[in-house]
């Protein structure tokens, strides 16, 4: 395997997961961002995110790993630059750009770049409007690919390194085969394609998983309504090949940086194009009404909910890791603000940003102290530390035994026998 010089701007999630992992593969990587402080943390030998392994991953390979916010020091022999910038939703729906725009702008003297790749998500198209950019700068001989990543945050490591597939979307075959070979020793199938192809595989890959989460939700209440069990019926339904269980889960709504995000920008460049994609819309509709039937649901057990005290116990928007971006926690803690109740709250690694809800809300360090004196408890996040709970004790020391499992974490049966008043997801 041919080491290569790479530069990969953004250390985020994804750019430091990239970073290390490229590193972990022999190259020689440069992680450039402007964030002086994440740079500070980064050389300091500290991780400014929670992701398992990256750590010990970006110290194994500090020869050949280094951070900077110099961008002369990130280019300065690079043959491929990643990027790996955020691209939030503008004011009008659409993807912002303008990161992804300064990185590009930014390589015109790089002398030694071979390739450009892309590995932000961005709507189909970028790629042409890149390839003009680069032309415009004087890179004309730079190859640009698209690489989507599919990675999960709590198994980014292990979905790099061990990923169903590679796609490559390729302007030119020198380009594509070049990006390709820094994979060596990734045991995955490679998917090559065109640059507009592969822009829509990672669209369309989160927005079908969103559509399973959205349909399993659907299906909850459905159950709900009629008395059958939501785990029975999608375990069995999981069981058909043609089908499969993974994601086919019900709980309290989807979040984090990927789903919400890129399915809004799915469903506004289908609108830009003069398409309304009905069944997208219904799934991002389904989610947002899932994580305000908690809500109700506590309603219904108590009442009027002002001034009574519910225990969130979870904030981040999935287990494994502390990202609270679009978590269904947020979106529960306003609601109940709302409602006049005080929002009592645990998590072991979330760092909600500053503001409303959680300036307003009460963050207790154990989930047994957030549990004291409540009228009801949310699982919002299915931590293994839930399951793990004397929920004996915790049914003493609440003021109201309700509970609502968002997550369905829990055994209905066990909890109803401690004397709990227990409501789950789909679950009679």
């Amino acid at each position: 395997m041919a080491e290569r010089r790479i530069a990969v701007f953004g250390a985020g999630y994804i750019g430091l997961v990239t970073g290390a992992c490229l590193a972990e593969l022999g190259h020689h990587v440069t992680v450039r961002d402007i964030n002086p402080e994440r740079v500070r943390i980064l050389r300091a030998g500290d991780v400014p995110i929670h992701e398992p392994g990256l750590g010990d991953m970006i110290a194994r390979n500090k020869e050949r790993l280094t951070f900077t916010e110099d961008l002369t020091e990130a280019v300065n022999g690079a043959e491929i630059a990643y990027v790996c910038v955020d691209t939030p939703p503008s004011a009008s729906g659409d993807a912002d750009l303008s990161r992804v725009w300064s990185v590009v702008r930014s390589l015109a003297d790089a002398g030694d770049l071979k390739a450009v790749v892309m590995k932000s998500t961005v709507p189909v198209g970028t790629g042409a409007r890149a390839r003009a950019l680069l032309d415009e700068i004087g890179l004309a001989h730079v190859g640009y690919v698209s690489n989507p990543e599919f990675t999960a945050e709590g198994r980014a490591i292990q979905d790099f390194m061990a990923p169903d597939r590679i796609v490559i979307g390729q302007d030119n075959h020198t380009a594509g085969a070049l990006v390709t070979a820094l994979h060596t020793g990734i045991n995955a199938p490679v998917a090559t394609m065109d640059v507009k192809s592969a822009e829509m595989v990672k669209l369309a890959a989160n927005a079908l998983l969103a559509t399973k989460i959205s349909f399993a939700n659907e299906i909850a209440t459905l159950c709900e309504n009629t008395g059958a069990n939501v785990t029975e019926v999608l375990q069995a339904v999981g069981m058909d090949h043609r089908l499969g269980a993974h994601f086919l889960r019900p709980g309290i709504g989807w979040g984090g940086s990927c789903f919400p995000k890129d399915s809004e920008a799915l469903r506004q460049m289908a609108s830009n194009t003069g398409f309304h994609p009905q069944l997208l819309t219904a799934v991002i509709n389904v989610n947002n009404i899932q994580k305000r039937r908690a809500v109700q649901h506590l309603k219904d057990e108590l009442g009027d909910l002002a001034g009574k005290h519910i225990a969130l116990l979870g904030m981040a928007f999935k287990p494994g890791t502390d990202d609270m971006r679009e978590a269904p926690s947020t979106v529960l803690a306003s609601r109940l603000l709302a409602e006049g109740a005080q929002v009592r709250s645990w998590d072991p690694l979330a760092r909600p940003a500053a503001g409303e809800p959680w300036d307003s809300a009460t963050r207790y360090p154990t989930p047994m102290q957030a549990l004291a004196g409540a009228d009801a408890a949310v699982i919002v996040t299915e931590w293994p530390e839930l399951a793990e709970i004397d929920w004996t004790e915790a049914h003493r020391v609440m003021r109201t035994p309700v509970m609502f499992d968002g997550r369905n974490l829990l055994d209905p049966a066990r909890l109803r026998e401690m004397g709990f008043r227990y409501t789950s997801v789909g679950r009679p």
